[in-house]
């Protein structure tokens, strides 16, 4: 489990990472993406109908013990993370669409995550002590909330105070993920060492297969290339440090560590298989430029 220190740290650096996150946006980007909505509605679609279901059929698939299967389907339910925005912008994906995404998932999770973890924790047959309160769901998205208000606010009055601090943000999100692995992996490596090839598929399978169905989702649905790579990351790369968070303040004891393990695996992974996706994504998007830039030329 994680220290009184580490949690701490941890719920301030989520203050951090979502003051960043509102920095990113003003309520102008607001009002100009629910003009074309589109983008969004389908991140939305993929974030909170996909990702679930995955969540809860691989827990189910692989045989997931309570403790191990209530982690994964947190994991599932969890709104995008400001980490899919770094990975974004360096697969020359459309950033935009991932900020404003990640911000709409976040806003929008206050109601939709307390009722999914209801809703699938329930069909996986969690009951009693593995059941995560939406109460405290709800509780802490909305303290949460309130920097993102104020950082938006920020932006506002000041637009370099504001980069910097969306900047600062995004740039956290990678450095709590790392905090994470680098504190806690630690003191569990036997329990890596010991823990079944299942939990390891359910675990790096969340995360590839949400890419991979959000991205061909995206382009069903008529977004483009471009649009649907953005939209595959996000869909993918789900707020870990949040899902931690709230883990860390509904459990603790063992009880806590067996809880916390997918979610802590996950953001290890998340990380490399990110990563590896990001720099196929962003060849075919410079291949696609070069194409664009080819036709032009034979016109």
């Amino acid at each position: 489990m994680l220290t009184e220190l580490e949690t701490k740290l941890l719920g301030v650096m989520m203050m951090v990472i979502m003051l960043g996150m509102g920095s990113s946006m003003t309520y102008r980007d607001f009002l100009i993406a629910f003009r074309r909505p589109k983008g969004i509605l389908v991140g939305l679609l993929s974030q909170y109908m996909v990702m679930p279901f995955l969540g809860y059929a691989l827990a189910l698939i692989m045989g997931l013990p309570p403790a191990m299967a209530a982690g994964l389907i947190l994991i599932a339910c969890m709104p995008g993370g400001t980490t899919s925005n770094v990975f974004t912008y360096f697969s020359k994906g459309v950033l935009a669409l991932s900020i404003m995404m990640t911000t709409v998932s976040t806003l929008v999770a206050v109601v939709t995550v307390p009722l999914l973890l209801s809703f699938y924790g329930g069909l996986a047959g969690l009951s009693g002590d593995y059941v995560i309160p939406a109460g405290n769901v709800a509780q802490v998205l909305v303290v949460l909330l309130v920097p993102t208000v104020i950082g938006m606010g920020l932006r506002k009055l000041n637009a370099n105070i504001g980069a910097t601090i969306e900047l600062v943000g995004s740039m956290l999100g990678v450095a709590v993920i790392l905090f994470l692995i680098g504190s806690w992996v630690p003191r569990n490596y036997q329990m890596l060492l010991d823990t079944g090839f299942p939990v390891y598929v359910a675990t790096i399978g969340i995360g590839l297969t949400g890419m991979l169905l959000g991205y061909w989702l995206a382009r069903g649905l008529g977004q483009d290339s471009n649009r649907a790579r953005t939209i595959s990351l996000e869909t993918g790369i789900q707020n870990g440090p949040l899902a931690v968070l709230i883990i860390t303040l509904t459990f603790s004891g063992t009880m806590q560590q067996e809880v916390l393990f997918i979610p802590i695996l996950y953001s290890l992974f998340i990380v490399i298989t990110s990563s590896l996706i990001t720099i196929w994504y962003r060849r075919n998007a410079t291949a696609e430029a070069l194409a664009r830039d080819a036709a032009k030329v034979r016109r």
